[in-house]
């Protein structure tokens, strides 16, 4: 669950998430383990389900160091990836062609180009402390649209991570402990993280507004989009409340 905010003692000011965790190569360490297998069934799936014609120009918002953009163009689809981390963007990079381009892009920010489909993946969504951003940004998702196009934002199942949160865990990858902490507050899924390495000390926060179903179709009412499925796993199972592993919404 992205959104995090360093709390390094050393920092001169306080940094928003985006400015901090998601440029560290700590990042990347700590969830190299994702599913990718999952991930390009996920991709197969709901690419299938939208019917996407060839060479269908995608938005993958929020994409970090690519992955999802680097398989759907593989699937024959003219694909845009878009993170607000540059230094993902600059990894991400060394794969582009001429069908697969990368930048470095705000998604409170709507594009002038028109897309098929975007896709918000891997609950990348919630970041905000602002209800308003988060309003601007799914207006901004809306407006990218073309006249047929579709977008889909793959969520967390917030009643079914707040059941199962673990409050604290210890982790070991390449070597670095990290130590984490998750919680609730003020409506937000936290998680704390703190690790050591080559003898210095590093503390990070990650915090995602625990928005549900019900949250996002009022947010969507309110900007006149139509939602038009909700999927609860990658398999494109139905959602269900207490039990799905996850909230994916396709909206127009």
């Amino acid at each position: 669950m992205p959104n995090s905010q360093s709390t390094d003692p050393n920092a001169s000011k306080p940094q928003n998430w985006y400015a901090s965790w998601f440029d560290t190569p700590y990042y990347h360490i700590l969830y190299k383990d994702r599913d990718y297998a999952e991930a390009q069934l996920f991709m197969d799936n709901i690419t299938a389900y939208l019917n996407l014609p060839d060479q269908a120009k995608i938005l993958d918002l929020a994409c970090g160091k690519g992955r999802h953009s680097i398989y759907l163009n593989r699937l024959g689809y003219d694909v845009t990836g878009a993170d607000l981390s540059e230094n993902s963007i600059q990894e991400a990079s060394k794969s582009s062609n001429a069908t697969l381009h990368f930048k470095v892009h705000d998604m409170r920010e709507p594009w002038e180009e028109k897309f098929d489909a975007i896709f918000n993946l891997f609950t990348s969504f919630g970041y905000f402390e602002s209800d308003d951003d988060n309003a601007t940004t799914l207006k901004a998702i809306h407006d990218s649209l073309s006249e047929y196009g579709f977008a889909v934002i793959d969520f967390m199942n917030v009643h079914k991570v707040v059941s199962g949160l673990v409050p604290k865990e210890t982790k070991t990858v390449d070597g670095i402990e990290f130590h984490i902490k998750r919680f609730v507050e003020d409506n937000h899924i936290v998680k704390e993280i703190r690790f050591s390495d080559n003898g210095q000390q590093f503390a990070f926060q990650e915090k995602v507004q625990a928005l549900t179903l019900d949250d996002f179709q009022a947010m969507m009412d309110e900007a006149g989009i139509y939602l038009l499925d909700v999927f609860g796993d990658y398999k494109l199972r139905k959602f269900h409340k207490t039990d799905s592993e996850r909230l994916i919404m396709v909206f127009k």
